[in-house]
């Protein structure tokens, strides 16, 4: 992974010395929701340990849920079988960074291992973003994302949300405000401290501002290499939270927390960078001022052949890998198309067209080495680790199989054409996502192969189960007399 800072130690010596007036040291790990899952270690535990295999983690964690309720069916991490024996918890030094709200506490994330065979689990979210960077490495190429967060905001507190049991929620500010510059006034501490605790947290941010919507903020990331991004994605989600609770604010990443209300995306930027620093999505500086002929169509003229391959290939196995873009059953409700919400449920793209599930970046709406795309499926609630590794996974097969391009592109389609079935339609609920995911022929078991899919595939499987056992507030009111 990348270094956040030039001060992340690298030798035992280096260690000792940076720790040097600590007593303790915390550590976390993600679990496949993208939950931080860690503790304290006093500081001689953590040095004895950091630059050997590793030391032991309960694999508990990936065998329970966001709420820690084990999942109803076993799957390959962490099962009854073996007693939910200890994984390897291998620290990444290069990831230090110290808790500013925390008494500057030192901070490191870790990655899980199995025991035996001292490999990446197939369920550990950096694992899994790292398996797959290092096969776009081994063509010469290296991932370069962005992320941008929206969320609400509640004034309220942990134990209020549990009183209220989660109802009538006091929003931090009324309204629809996008981009306004007088509601951020109205709690200047808390906005100010999300910007400026965040550059101290070593997660650099490019903006911060309110979003649509009452008590709603959008936040992007700074771009940056993708195994980086991924990190400070879940560390920006961990920031927000931790500074809420100090200030008697509840961030919400949940993706639609109001029926009649715009739902909170989770946008992801995405582009490949060549040994030499070149963007291999930009086209050549002739081809940007005639447009590139062999383009597939008029939007993609500034896009180059590498891009096209790219951009199919995500187009191609999009409708495969929903879970890993949209992991809950709340996300799918925020998928509603149309221009109302900009929240696309059909496979499509287009040149700056915030419709489209995956918008071409390309001159002239920005510089040549700006040149991207943005995947516009995914929430708020998405695990970034593996949103991240679905789109280079996918984009990776693409150019590797050189596909083309489907269909035309969002501006040459009409309302009609999605009944017709000219465009292909994204799956509409977890449980068919899922299903979907999980077929035998599904490109998700081609890019990640069986033990992840299944793994994975089970916990959706889980969620999908509770749902549907739920007895909603809606049934109640609608059914309870009249039935």
């Amino acid at each position: 992974m990348q270094t956040p800072t030039s001060l992340a130690p690298k030798t035992s010596a280096e260690l000792k010395k940076l720790l040097e007036h600590d007593t303790k040291v915390k550590v976390a790990g993600i679990d496949v929701d993208g939950v931080l899952r860690g503790k304290y270690m006093s500081k001689e535990k953590f040095i004895s340990v950091a630059t050997s295999d590793g030391f032991g983690f309960c694999s508990v964690i990936f065998g329970w849920d966001m709420h820690d309720m084990v999942y109803t069916k076993e799957l390959l991490i962490s099962n009854r079988a073996n007693g939910y024996r200890d994984l390897l918890a291998s620290i990444d030094l290069s990831t230090f960074r110290r808790i500013p709200w925390e008494n500057n506490v030192p901070f490191f994330l870790v990655s899980f291992l199995d025991p035996d065979t001292k490999e990446p689990i197939c369920a550990d979210p950096r694992g899994v973003l790292r398996k797959v960077i290092e096969q776009v490495g081994s063509k010469g190429l290296k991932c370069y994302a962005g992320c941008e967060y929206e969320y609400f905001q509640f004034q309220e507190t942990p134990h209020t949300l549990a009183e209220k049991k989660f109802t009538n929620l006091q929003p931090l500010t009324s309204g629809m405000h996008g981009y306004s510059l007088l509601r951020t006034q109205l709690n200047t501490e808390y906005f100010n401290d999300l910007f400026d605790e965040s550059t101290k947290f070593e997660v650099p941010l490019e903006a911060h501002h309110t979003e649509t919507g009452p008590g709603v903020y959008e936040t992007a990331l700074a771009y940056t290499t993708a195994d980086r991004m991924a990190d400070n994605a879940i560390l920006f989600k961990f920031l927000a939270k931790s500074i809420g609770m100090k200030r008697g604010v509840v961030p919400s990443f949940m993706a639609k927390p109001w029926g009649n209300l715009p739902g909170c995306s989770g946008h992801i930027h995405v582009s490949l960078r060549d040994e030499h620093g070149r963007n291999i999505f930009a086209v050549s500086e002739s081809e940007l001022r005639s447009g590139r002929s062999g383009a597939s169509h008029s939007e993609t003229r500034f896009f180059s052949e590498e891009g096209e391959y790219f951009l199919a290939g995500v187009l191609d196995g999009l409708p495969d890998i929903m879970p890993l873009l949209v992991p809950t059953i709340n996300g799918y409700k925020r998928l509603v198309g149309g221009e109302a919400f900009w929240a696309p449920n059909a496979v499509t793209y287009g040149y700056d067209s915030r419709a489209a599930s995956i918008r071409i970046i390309s001159p002239p709406s920005v510089p040549k080495a700006a040149t991207r795309l943005e995947i516009r499926v995914p929430g708020a609630d998405m695990n970034p680790y593996f949103a991240l590794s679905a789109i280079y996974a996918l984009g990776l097969r693409g150019i590797e199989k050189k596909l083309k391009l489907p269909g035309p592109p969002i501006s040459q389609l009409t309302p009609e054409d999605k009944l017709t079935g000219k465009v292909k339609m994204l799956p509409q609920s977890l449980e068919t996502a899922t299903e979907r995911m999980l077929r035998p022929e599904s490109v998700a078991r081609e890019v990640f192969g069986d033990d992840f899919v299944d793994h994975f595939g089970g916990t959706r499987q889980h969620e999908v189960r509770l749902w549907n056992e739920a007895v909603t507030n809606w049934e109640v009111e609608r059914y309870l007399e009249l039935a």
